[in-house]
């Protein structure tokens, strides 16, 4: 699970009366799953933004121990201190770090990123209220999270039902039949590609599909029609799913690039940040993929899912399932409309049921 955590905090005179205000949200949907403030007494505006973003961090771990968590506040200095781009000097902050840190260390990532207060708005509203009760010489809190529990939950239950994708690369194209980079060019099926999609449409309408999602190409939106044509299912456009941009490349062979760019093929056959001249490179692709596969697993929890797309976001999502390197992608060979499984378990190890099963075109 992905969260988004937004925090702020502030005084009435720095020190004044202080407070601090924090939300979680589902990055995702957008949704807030909890929201906690507090008036603090006096302190200090440094101070009370520290103590919004350690109620952030530990709302956010209530939510997900093992969520990736963003965390956007409009202090600088927090946000600096805690990427360790800044030194902390005040021996009163020291602390109120450790105590973040700690509270980041309990949940599966963080990461911190500075926003403009007026995107901020909602975190600065519930600060904004901790500090009129401050001022009041209230003792004020608010919170939305569940009450404590009288014991500590235990692990969740193991689940034994999958998100199951299956993986269908489109149909044949001209460029894939002379073996070229097609990238981001949106070229159509052959006649041959058409049928391909056809078969591969027949002996899919009986495997239990919930939905389609397909690649914004019309080289697997087309491909997808024909499935959505037996099953009666709607197509959703992904476009974490569209092939790589290959740049200059795009309509070349594999020759063809090499001899015109030699140096560039080189570094992009050995670093997965290079790109094509003009292109994207695979770590780029590798982050949009897995970020559409996360979007697939929060709509389609425990579904089947047909997913229509190209030579490399399947085999991201296959080198992801194996746990194994970029390198990885070089050794393995696609057919066009073939099929690949990969059952997404929600607390263990992806499992690859099938890969490049193309049995149906040999009839």
């Amino acid at each position: 699970m992905k969260l988004i955590v937004e925090a702020d905090g502030g005084s009435r005179g720095n020190p004044g009366p202080a407070g601090y205000g924090a939300l979680v949200r589902d990055a995702l949907t957008g949704e807030v799953l909890a929201e906690v403030a507090e008036s603090i007494g006096m302190a200090t505006n440094n101070v009370a933004e520290y103590r919004g973003l350690i109620a952030g961090l530990t709302a956010a771990a209530g939510i997900d121990p093992s969520a990736r968590v963003e965390v956007r506040m409009d202090s600088k200095l927090v946000v600096e201190q805690m990427s360790g781009r800044w030194k902390i000097k005040h021996p009163d902050m020291i602390p109120l770090a450790l105590r973040a840190r700690e509270a980041a260390e309990g949940l599966g990532s963080v990461s911190y990123g500075w926003i403009p207060r007026n995107r901020n708005a909602h975190a600065d509203r519930l600060a904004n209220e901790a500090m009129d009760a401050a001022a009041r010489g209230e003792r004020w809190t608010r919170t939305t999270e569940e009450p404590p529990q009288e014991e500590a939950p235990g692990p969740p239950p193991v689940s034994s039902t999958p998100t199951r994708t299956i993986l269908l690369r489109h149909g044949e194209t001209p460029l894939s039949a002379e073996k070229r980079f097609a990238g981001t060019n949106d070229v159509p099926l052959t006649t041959t590609g058409l049928a391909q999609a056809r078969a591969a449409a027949l002996v899919l309408k009986d495997r239990g599909l919930d939905a389609i999602v397909s690649s914004p190409l019309s080289r697997c939106r087309d491909t997808a029609a024909e499935i959505a044509a037996v099953t009666g299912l709607d197509v959703r456009v992904e476009d974490g799913f569209r092939e790589t941009a290959f740049g200059d490349w795009e309509g070349l062979t594999f020759a063809e690039a090499g001899k015109g760019w030699p140096a560039e093929m080189k570094a992009w056959l050995a670093d997965p940040e290079a790109a094509p001249p003009g292109g994207e490179s695979f770590a780029q692709v590798s982050r949009r993929v897995r970020t559409a596969l996360d979007k697939l697993k929060v709509r389609n929890r425990q579904q089947t899912v047909l997913v229509v797309s190209h030579v490399t976001p399947i085999k991201m999502l296959v080198k992801d399932a194996l746990g194994a390197p970029m390198k990885s992608l070089y050794r393995m060979h696609l057919d066009v409309a073939s099929l690949t499984t990969v059952d997404w378990y929600a607390d263990g190890p992806a499992s690859l049921r099938a890969f490049n099963d193309a049995h149906h075109l040999e009839h």
